[in-house]
């Protein structure tokens, strides 16, 4: 059996962290194992308070699970401190974790989970070590000082955190959905590729008359790894299921690199699999509502 580890916090919702990883770790029939960096009160509305654990004490958790049971890839999520993001870049090196990054630097609810003290050690110790990074458009923003307010925005910030090291970079585009048809910037034109749980999809945008996501507007995602570039459209679904999204999708992209997909490949899955969550999901609480990582589904279709 494939494993993979999570490097995160603890969501006392279950939407997010941990909670996410492990339950979409166990959807791609991955054995999941954690490392807690935190430990949140939070819930669908907020992150009412988080305590940080030692770095220390998640070093010794990381290196308790790799050095027994072994570890096929990794992620990380919330870091919450310098001292954490140091720990763990630590024990990735040593270890040759095969590592999914996810930059967690705020909450759905807009409540901070990284000290602004350690975006600088993520940006010099985490993302060189990345297999694939995956900021939103907000992350790249701040991992590499320049705008991401469009498409050329993202695929500026995907070049220069590859020069920074990554091997492969997925700028998500979640917050800023284009309409269908926009123009695409000149370089990416002929790199979109349809992504979603339906198969097809004309050139120009999304089949009209899906459900939820039927209203004209598309989300792109951007990979990068030095050579390839793919523009990765998707239906924008307008959806209040949006909390641990981020998380689910580095989770899911972990799983399918621990099952010995390509990173390309491991991306297009995992952003299929989170469409499904989504559109699936049970409203739960007053905020923003959790995924459905509990849905049927195959890692090895598609």
């Amino acid at each position: 059996m494939k494993r993979a580890l999570t490097i995160a916090g603890s969501d006392s919702g279950g939407g997010a962290g941990i909670q996410a990883d492990l339950k979409t770790f166990c959807a791609w029939g991955v054995y999941g194992m954690s490392a807690v960096t935190a430990v949140t009160a939070q819930n669908t509305v907020r992150v009412a308070d988080f305590i940080a654990l030692p770095p220390e004490f998640v070093a010794r958790q990381i290196d308790e699970v790799v050095t027994d049971i072994g570890c096929d890839a990794a992620k990380t999520g919330m870091l919450a401190d310098a001292g954490i993001v140091e720990a763990v870049a630590d024990r990735a090196a040593a270890h040759g974790l095969t590592l999914v990054v996810d930059p967690v630097m705020v909450a759905k609810s807009g409540d901070r989970l990284l000290a602004e003290d350690a975006v600088e050690a993520v940006r010099v110790r985490l993302v060189g070590l990345a297999a694939v990074l995956t900021p939103n458009a907000p992350e790249a923003e701040v991992l590499t000082g320049r705008p991401v307010r469009d498409l050329g925005g993202m695929w500026d910030a995907a070049r220069v955190l590859v020069e920074a090291g990554a091997r492969g970079v997925l700028v998500k585009g979640g917050h800023l959905p284009q309409p269908v048809g926009a123009r695409l910037p000149e370089p990416l034109r002929e790199a979109v590729v349809w992504v979603a749980d339906t198969e097809g999809g004309p050139p120009d945008g999304p089949p009209e008359g899906r459900g939820a996501d039927a209203e004209a507007a598309v989300a792109y995602d951007l990979w990068y790894d030095g050579s390839d570039a793919r523009l990765l459209a998707a239906p924008y679904v307008r959806s209040r299921a949006t909390h641990g999204t981020g998380c689910t999708l580095s989770a899911a992209i972990a799983a399918a690199l621990a099952l010995g997909h390509p990173p390309v490949e491991a991306v297009v899955k995992a952003k299929r699999f989170l469409l499904r969550c989504i559109r699936e999901a049970v409203p739960l609480g007053r905020g923003a509502s959790p995924t459905n990582h509990l849905i049927c589904f195959d890692p090895h279709e598609g």
